[in-house]
């Protein structure tokens, strides 16, 4: 690279300074090993006697390529100042050498530096000489023109900084002052926090307070690493305020980046002695371990895992991915958070059952049904139901059946012939409780990413029995509910799909399961709740409540048995006979199952107890016995006397010597002294439609069939109609259409004389259904509230051996019903002896058990006037040749 030099005082020698700017008062330290800074050095430096000046100019190469420098061509280099990629400020020179090769960018400013020290290299061969030259700024010049000398260049300048009175002037600005405080204040903050770690800061704290604070400015910058733009503008920067200000503005981000760095560092060696920490106290750990040859440490627990997981038969595709996430757990340390999560699903995958099945025995359809028969007393249709879906089960053992849906009252059996299926099939049985679930969390489970996250219901029942072919009880599958965490119910659809669950993915699992080895049996207490596309895909199957006949052989074959076992009791302790369980059956219970009956026998059981647990303390030795210490044997062979002996054979049983001689028989007296007085009558429904204008109804709930008494009186008003006892509005507009009906034939049912004669003239209708606590609804009241009705205006009783349902149309058509069977064994429950029904539900009465039909009169009707006919003692008065 070519050179400028010039002689003193009018010309100064100009060396180049690649990509570095000296500022007055720095020192820089230049080494020239290019043969024409090496010329410059020679005739303008070294062979003189004292060292004269020499002046600096900032240089930078090309923009495209830099500098183009022949093979063997050294290059200067200036050490102390700071590098930054190429690029001008302000105004410069273009000087470009012979050959064309480089292009040469001078500043148009420069400093003019003083050469502390000037040493020559040892000589090479080739004839090469190195000079480093050790040089100090004094201040700053401006090129006024440039020629060539040889084969480096020379330059005329100017002085660009102030003079010293200049300087004694400004510096009575107040400006300058305040800037100068500013830039002292900022320095000696940078330079306390330089003093934690370096020891030589102390000559800078001198330099602070002697040096001139414009001399300072330079000084400060020239030892920061800053961009060769910012050296630049520093260098153009001849006005001292805004020297200043820059200088201030450099220092102080200077400050700021040291005072960050430090925070980085300090933090990351606290974590790093933390976790240096960790690993010396686990070393030690596994030493001690080791010496104490316990070697269960959670590299062992891992192993011991992985030996786990392989055994657990996965799928390839599974597999695969557990073995990416125990790599994972093998990165990670116990005390880290997400150490005991990723463990957890690695157990679970571990765990479930992805191969292991129950080996089903060969079935017998003829021992099923025995042992269906031995659980189960009635419900012959449901038990001939699972005979069928068996024996399909033993022709095609991996056959797609239907999802069977047990719906019916409580009570009933539903749950215990899942269990049933499950012990016929010889499969695990589990039960996932749906009643209340609002979450569809609850049966795809959380995703991983929540804290607390689980599997979903179906996932943890099937590791807890670790099979993958149990029989699964979705019980209550009618009470699930919907809110903003999703719907489970729609959640179910994919699970008892057949062409769905075979890749069911569980949120949390977050990996296909197999669920279509499992049989499904789902309860419910009612169809309605369900969603129609979830009932789509079951078969359902209703199970009706129990006669008073049946709950009878129930009692004495399967509770009074049980209840006697939980209260550690047996038939020799207490005896219930079958009419004290019939008296129970009628007075006590009325429901569709045999719950509350067999609570009714748990305190009957609890009472005998009691007495049991008294008298067998009351035959205890007291304290103040003597035990006898001499036998009688002993006493008689003493004295000399006889000692006749009984032979008892082998095979009798002495064991009734001492056991209680009298067994606790209940009797009416006992079933008021423990479940208190009769709660229901036979001779209630007499008494309840003692007065005109009340009816009995029949009514279906999710309970069982039950009787509805609807009332109706008439008061002083203005023909409004008042409805109460919680009815919905199916119900009150089936009031609504009674009441038009009685209106328009009022002439025909002789309630008045003409058709002219407004019923409601000044008065008002009041109808209400008791047990006001209850909600009810359903069109089923209609013929209900007409008899209530025409028994009201006519002042004549209705039968109250008489109970009646059905629809009811405007022209007086009675429609079928639904729950014909629940409200027909309600009837018989209640000791209603006639039974009003649409005719157009015969086919139901099929349902009915025959010893049930056997005690009613069953009575079909298709008019509103046939159903008055019957509801009334000689049939309801009509006009002569009347229409209705």
């Amino acid at each position: 690279m070519a050179d400028t030099a010039v002689e003193l005082p009018g010309r100064l020698a100009i060396l180049p300074f690649r990509n570095k700017v000296l500022l007055p008062g720095a020192i820089v330290r230049i080494r020239c090993t290019n043969p024409s800074s090496v010329k410059l050095v020679e005739q303008e430096l070294w062979q003189r006697e004292e060292k004269g000046l020499i002046g600096v100019l900032p240089v930078h190469d090309s923009e495209a390529a830099g500098s183009l420098l022949s093979p063997g061509v050294g290059s200067d280099s200036g050490e102390g100042g700071s590098k930054a990629p190429g690029g001008s400020a302000g105004e410069s020179t273009k000087q470009d050498t012979k050959n064309g090769k480089e292009t040469i960018h001078w500043h148009s400013r420069g400093v003019a530096a003083r050469a502390l020290h000037l040493s020559r290299g040892v000589e090479k061969p080739s004839g090469r000489v190195t000079y480093i030259v050790v040089l100090e700024g004094l201040c700053r010049f401006s090129v006024q023109e440039l020629s060539a000398r040889g084969s480096y260049h020379v330059a005329r300048v100017s002085r660009l900084d102030m003079t010293k009175t200049e300087l004694e002037h400004a510096e009575q600005d107040p400006d300058l002052i305040a800037l100068s405080r500013q830039f002292k204040a900022t320095a000696m903050e940078l330079i306390s926090v330089l003093e934690q770690k370096q020891k030589t800061v102390g000559r800078t704290k001198v330099l602070l307070e002697t040096v001139p604070v414009y001399r300072l400015a330079d000084i400060f910058v020239a030892s920061f690493e800053i961009s060769f733009e910012e050296q630049l503008s520093m260098l153009d920067s001849v006005d001292l305020k805004v020297r200043l200000s820059k200088a201030t503005e450099l220092v102080d981000r200077h400050l700021q980046s040291i005072l960050v760095a430090e925070k980085i560092t300090q933090k990351v060696e606290g974590q790093l002695s933390k976790s240096q920490k960790e690993f010396l106290l686990r070393q030690q750990m596994r030493a001690i371990k080791e010496e104490l040859g316990d070697n269960d440490d959670d590299e062992d627990d891992v192993a011991a895992l992985e030996r786990k997981m392989q055994n657990a038969g996965m799928p390839a595709n599974i597999w695969k991915h557990a073995q990416r996430e125990l790599r994972r757990l093998r990165k990670m340390q116990p005390q880290q958070p997400g150490y005991s999560s990723s463990r957890t699903y690695l157990e679970l995958l571990a765990e479930l059952p992805w191969q292991k099945v129950s080996e089903e025995r060969e079935l017998d359809l003829r021992a099923a049904k025995e042992s269906l028969d031995r659980d189960h007393y009635g419900l012959t249709k449901v038990k001939q139901r699972i005979i069928e879906y068996l024996a399909v089960r033993k022709l095609k053992p991996d056959a797609r059946g239907p999802v069977l849906c047990f719906v019916g009252p409580p009570g009933v059996g539903k749950t215990s012939l899942a269990s049933s299926i499950a012990k016929a099939l010889n499969r695990k049985f589990i039960r996932i409780s749906l009643g209340g679930v609002k979450d569809e969390a609850d049966i795809r489970g959380h995703r991983r990413t929540y804290i607390g996250s689980m599997p979903g219901r179906l996932i943890d029942g099937l590791k807890r029995v670790s099979v993958s072919n149990p029989v699964m009880l979705l019980d209550e599958i009618d009470k699930t509910g919907s809110d903003v965490r999703g719907d489970p119910a729609s959640a179910l659809l994919e699970v008892l799909d057949p062409e769905q669950n075979k890749t069911f993915n569980d949120h949390y699992l977050n990996v296909p399961f197999d669920l279509s080895k499992v049989i499904f049996v789902a309860t419910a207490n009612r169809m309605q709740p369900i969603p129609p596309p979830l009932l789509d895909r079951m078969e359902v199957i209703e199970l009706p409540g129990y006669t008073p006949e049946e709950k009878l052989k129930i009692a004495m074959k399967h509770l009074i048995p049980r209840v006697l076992e939980q209260h550690g009791l047996s038939s020799t302790y207490l005896q219930i006979p079958e009419a004290m369980v019939r008296i129970i059956i009628e007075r006590y219970t009325r429901e569709a199952g045999v719950r509350n009956l067999e609570r009714n026998l748990a305190a009957l059981a609890r009472a005998a107890a009691v007495k049991v647990a008294e008298q067998d303390s009351a035959l205890r030795l007291g304290k103040e016995i003597q035990p006898i210490t001499t036998t009688l044997l002993d006493s008689r062979l003493a004295d000399g006397g006889e000692v006749e002996m009984e032979v008892i054979p082998m095979g009798q049983d002495i064991s009734n010597t001492y056991e209680n001689p009298s067994p606790m028989i209940v009797d009416e007296t006992m079933l008021e002294k423990v479940l208190g007085p009769p709660r229901f009558d036979d001779s209630e429904a007499a008494d309840r439609v003692a007065s005109p204008g009340v009816s009995v109804g029949l009514v279906w709930t999710s309970f069982g069939g039950e009787v509805q008494f609807v009332e109706a009186t008439a008061m002083v008003g203005k023909g409004d109609l008042h409805l109460t006892g919680q009815l919905g509005d199916v119900i009150k507009e089936s009031a609504q259409l009674a009441l038009t009906w009685v209106r328009a034939r009022a002439a025909d049912l002789n309630l008045s004389p003409t058709s002219d004669i407004n019923l409601l003239e000044s008065r008002d209708i009041h109808i209400h259904f008791p047990a006001g606590a209850v909600p009810k609804d359903g069109p089923s009241a209609g013929v209900t509230l007409v008899t209530s009705l025409v028994s009201l205006f006519s002042h004549r009783k209705v039968r109250a051996d008489t109970a009646m349902t059905g629809e009811m149309t405007l022209r007086g058509l009675v429609l079928p019903v639904g729950g014909v069977k629940d409200k027909v064994l309600a009837a018989h429950r209640y000791g209603i002896k006639r039974v009003i029904l649409p005719e157009r539900n015969m086919k139901d009465l099929a349902e009915v058990p025959a010893p049930i039909l056997s005690g009613l009169e069953i009575l079909l009707v298709k008019r509103i006037e046939e159903v008055l006919d019957h509801a009334f003692e000689g049939g309801c008065p009509l006009r002569p040749h009347s229409k209705l």
